[in-house]
């Protein structure tokens, strides 16, 4: 008689597998058979998955970044902190970067290797990479999703969040990470809303791309019936020498925690610009670091109310299309205030990727083409702890901006 799946010993069914007599789902299937018929007497078991039952993730292909505690992940730069980093391509055109830090889990949804990838955000490395490939991006509301497995850079700004090829997609990861909003999300006419266009303080560094997806958007958006009103910061607010300031005190004061054990185990092998920001060289005091985290507070919560007058804000997402080369992966310069700051090293020459201080949610919708036919996304972005009412409207508003579907891999030649 031939002996069942679950008689064979291991060396018999590995000589099976790897002759592929026999498949893995096959050998598995057989053995959870015979558990569910022995088990009530044996009791062998502390916890069994019940038969059929799938978590709502169940059977996809999820790509993982870098810094988070898993197996098979999408590549990062150094511990997501320097500006320049692994040989990831843009997939719309491969001598182009895919934006920093979340480069391989932007570029493995804009290729088509995984539809969902986990990414994170200290100041521009979800929304950046998102516009530079043309996929969605959700940086959710700051502390709505556990950090735990995550390594931290600053933890008072770190966020995780998602790319997809849809906000359907984001959607999805966002109910699975438990986000929930204090009221029901509520579809809204188009004439029903509000939109607020801020071009941020840091408007003046935008390329002719960026430039173009906001008027583009903006005369989309007025056609449709509504009403979109160009707006600034609140004037207690409106400096972005003062911000850019505030993001780098905080930013390198956390992150100065957050690497002071690498660096005390194998400083050698530390990026400089690490170790730079370890060692204190830019002498920030605790007094500073104080300061700065109280007038963020008080920032924060000016800019939530105000928003809350408004269905979105209308904001850039990058400078321009994804810059040519590979050695530096772009400016964050429209993202952190939304998170908050980059590291000194990585702002000498601009004025702030301010927004991500004030901890709201943004969503990236990748509308548009520049010059070069290379993606530019425009960032919609809520008040705090409402993100599904922002994956509402965002769903609605993409439709409107006809928005574009990732590519296949172009010809580097």
């Amino acid at each position: 008689m031939t002996p069942r799946l679950h008689e064979l010993t291991a060396t018999q069914v590995l000589e099976l597998l790897q002759n592929n007599t026999v498949t893995v789902e096959t050998y598995a299937r057989g053995l959870l058979d015979h558990i569910k018929e022995t088990e009530s007497i044996v009791k062998a078991w502390a916890f069994l998955v019940p038969v059929g039952e799938r978590g709502p993730l169940h059977g996809l292909a999820i790509g993982v970044k870098d810094i988070m505690n898993s197996k098979g992940k999408t590549t990062t730069t150094e511990f997501a902190v320097t500006n320049s980093g692994p040989d990831t391509t843009n997939p719309c055109d491969p001598k182009r970067t895919p934006g920093g830090s979340s480069c391989g889990s932007a570029a493995a949804v804009a290729a088509l290797h995984v539809p969902l990838s986990l990414g994170s955000q200290t100041g521009g490395s979800l929304i950046r990479p998102a516009s530079f490939t043309g996929v969605y991006a959700l940086k959710p509301t700051f502390n709505t999703i556990s950090t735990e497995g995550q390594k931290a850079i600053a933890p008072i700004f770190d966020t995780c969040g998602f790319f997809a090829r849809c906000v359907e997609d984001l959607k999805i990861l966002a109910d699975v990470f438990g986000i929930e909003d204090d009221e029901p999300a509520r579809d809204m006419l188009l004439g029903e809303m509000s939109i607020a266009l801020m071009k941020t303080p840091m408007w003046p560094t935008a390329g002719p791309g960026t430039i173009s997806a906001i008027e583009a958007v903006t005369v989309i958006l007025r056609e449709r019936g509504i009403k979109v009103e160009e707006v600034s910061f609140p004037p207690e607010i409106s400096d972005p020498e003062e911000l850019d300031r505030l993001q780098q005190v905080i930013t390198q004061a956390e992150a100065r925690i957050s690497f002071l054990r690498e660096y005390r185990i194998d400083k050698d092998n530390l990026a400089p610009e690490i170790c730079e920001i370890v060692e204190n060289t830019a002498r920030i005091t605790h007094k500073e670091r104080e300061q700065a985290s109280d007038r963020y507070y008080h920032m924060r919560r000016i800019i939530n109310d105000w928003a809350r007058g408004y269905t979105v804000i209308l904001a850039p997402s990058a400078e321009d299309e994804a810059p040519v080369g590979l050695g530096d992966m772009g400016r964050a310069t429209f993202n952190t205030m939304w998170t908050v700051s980059v590291p000194l090293y990585l702002s000498v020459t601009l004025q702030a990727d301010i927004l991500q201080g004030f901890h709201m949610p943004v969503v990236n919708i990748p509308a548009f083409s520049g010059a070069n036919d290379m993606p530019v996304g425009v960032s919609l972005v809520g008040p705090r702890f409402r993100d599904q009412q922002l994956l509402t409207t965002s769903l609605v508003l993409a439709r409107v901006f006809r928005a574009r579907v990732p590519r296949q891999l172009s010809d580097p030649s």
